[in-house]
């Protein structure tokens, strides 16, 4: 039988790690508009990365804690801490809800106070908080191409953009799945974005993840995906953005001629519950 030692109070952050010292691991459940992650404080670098099948369990809904994906917070000697994301299957890419919930994470273990500059796979970031929101700055997008008669962007990780009427109604499972998998994106298939427009800088974004293999409540690389399509519609370069998990902010400057360039993704970020799990449950 699996054990779970679950506590809704808050660890004290100056508490050293345990990972080293028993086989029970801390950890911390973080979400971001509903993205949800398991976060790991692996600053002695003791986790082992190539165990994806204890991934997937720990992310398991049924089974285990139950996340979009698991976040490891690492030291780094040019960084204030690098970011090591791996989807709910264990693959790895950019995470922008993420990336974001790591930062909330690494204030509360007083790594960092307002102001953050960090590592992630696709390279550095800046970030800060300001009042229970988290402001990540994401990576310059070059273009907006055309892809099976929609847009697909490049945020960090791939997206493609798809303008639908009456979202809430729409077959996003079915008509993700065929378009994640779709031949033009192979070998590693793409994320896929259904988004309605609300107004010139509002629109409602709904993602199928790859990685996830699902719908999820938010994604962020997915709504800053969406907001660059708006935007290079509308000409607008504050984009409100309401997803079924809450409502994210996207700013950003340039065009598709000239590309776009200080592009801000900004929403919340919250600690849900935390607690320990025993390591030869989740081999």
């Amino acid at each position: 039988m699996r054990k779970f030692v679950f506590q809704l109070g808050i660890f004290s952050p100056k508490t050293p790690p345990r990972m080293a010292l028993t086989q029970d691991i801390r950890f911390y459940k973080y979400q971001g508009t509903g993205n949800d992650f398991v976060m790991v404080d692996d600053r002695q670098s003791i986790w082992d990365l190539g165990n994806t099948a204890r991934i997937s369990a720990l992310c398991d809904r049924k089974f285990g804690i139950g996340a979009d994906g698991l976040i490891l917070i690492r030291s780094h000697a040019n960084y204030d801490f690098e970011v090591v994301y791996f989807n709910s299957d264990g693959t790895q890419s950019f995470c922008g809800n993420g990336a974001r919930c790591a930062v909330a994470f690494a204030a509360y273990l007083e790594i960092i106070n307002q102001k953050t500059r960090f590592l992630a796979i696709d390279g550095p970031h800046e970030a800060y908080l300001d009042q229970g929101m988290v402001a990540l700055k994401m990576g310059d997008v070059s273009e907006i191409v055309e892809s099976l008669g929609d847009a697909f962007v490049q945020t960090g990780s791939p997206h493609h953009v798809r303008w639908v009427e009456h979202l809430d109604d729409y077959p996003v499972l079915e008509q993700g799945q065929l378009l994640r998998h779709d031949p033009c994106y192979a070998p590693g298939g793409s994320n896929v974005n259904f988004m309605q427009k609300l107004g010139d800088a509002e629109i409602f974004v709904r993602t199928f993840e790859r990685g996830v293999e699902n719908e999820t409540l938010s994604c962020g690389t997915g709504v800053t995906a969406a907001a660059l399509v708006c935007g290079a519609l509308t000409q607008q370069k504050d984009i409100q953005i309401r997803t079924l998990g809450g409502n994210l902010r996207v700013t950003f400057e340039g065009n598709t001629q000239t590309g776009f360039t200080n592009i801000w993704l900004i929403g919340p970020a919250q600690q849900v519950f935390s607690g320990r799990f025993c390591q030869e449950d989740f081999h």
